[in-house]
């Protein structure tokens, strides 16, 4: 399968089309997809979505995706690899850090489009148009700061609707999937994961947490969460410049040995020559 790479931090790209050229494809990046008009099919890891004007889509690295177009379909890519992810986290304990972080490890390709509210359709659309405009004037020595910041309020928005969509069932807070989300929201701060603070939160006795998670996940709780923590820890390794350090630090280890000895332990190879590999 084919595999597009980005050679730097950001990219947009405009077009139109009424056929889909590209094959099957994964990415090195993030990427925000727009749909400004148009109607048809996006595949995306092998479900299909059907898609129409005002959609937007967020794929990750490794997602896999093309399009079956139906009616002339204008676009709008917004592309971003894991530089500009650090250049966003700016001030690391600021609220917004974790929503952001959240919305970049969490799987949305089930829901397909992550904005339904025409509302919140139009405040996004608004902001791609004036990230557009600034990026035709890129070499302006306020463009990063405007970019970043567009940027930053883009995927809080993200956010917000993908969020909203679980946490707005009725059944959800009694549902494993409200524990999978929350695990993925809080995959950087090892204390909000414990059984007691999950208990807590969703209202069970500690004992109950790890039988509850267990049978509806099929594996146990501590094992979950070690292996999505693990999988991250593979894309940092893939898809950015951070250190084992630096690695260490963002997903709370104690030190770079801790995350050394539980990355060789769950993939069998150490960080360094996983990384090395590709």
């Amino acid at each position: 399968m084919k595999r597009y790479i980005l050679h730097t931090p950001f990219s947009i790209y405009h077009f139109e089309a009424v056929t889909w050229v590209h094959s099957v494809h994964k990415h090195t990046y993030f990427e925000i997809i727009f749909i400004l008009k148009g109607k048809g099919v996006h595949r995306i890891n092998g479900n299909a979505f059907a898609y129409a004007e005002g959609d937007v889509f967020l794929l990750g690295p490794e997602d896999f995706h093309y399009f079956e177009i139906l009616e002339l379909t204008e676009f709008s890519f917004v592309r971003f690899n894991e530089s500009i992810h650090k250049q966003l986290r700016g001030d690391k304990d600021h609220p917004w850090q974790p929503i952001i972080k959240a919305l970049l490890n969490t799987s949305s390709q089930s829901r397909g489009s992550i904005v339904t509210d025409t509302n919140e359709k139009q405040k996004l659309h608004h902001l791609l148009a004036v990230l557009e405009a600034e990026s035709a004037n890129d070499e302006s020595q306020y463009y990063e700061l405007i970019r970043d910041s567009l940027m930053r309020s883009m995927l809080i928005i993200l956010a917000r609707n993908l969020f909203s969509q679980a946490h707005g069932r009725p059944v959800l807070k009694d549902s494993i999937e409200a524990m999978l989300i929350y695990i993925k929201q809080h995959i950087y701060r090892p204390a909000d994961l414990t059984i007691e603070h999950l208990a807590e939160t969703f209202h069970y006795a500690p004992a109950y947490v790890s039988l509850y998670f267990k049978k509806h996940a099929g594996e146990s709780l501590k094992q979950y969460i070690i292996k999505y923590r693990i999988k991250l820890i593979e894309a940092r390794l893939l898809y950015s410049q951070l250190t084992l350090s630096e690695i260490a630090d963002e997903f709370g280890y104690t030190d770079e040995s801790h995350l050394c000895k539980q990355f060789k332990k769950y993939t069998g190879t150490t960080p360094i020559s996983f990384r090395m590999r590709v």
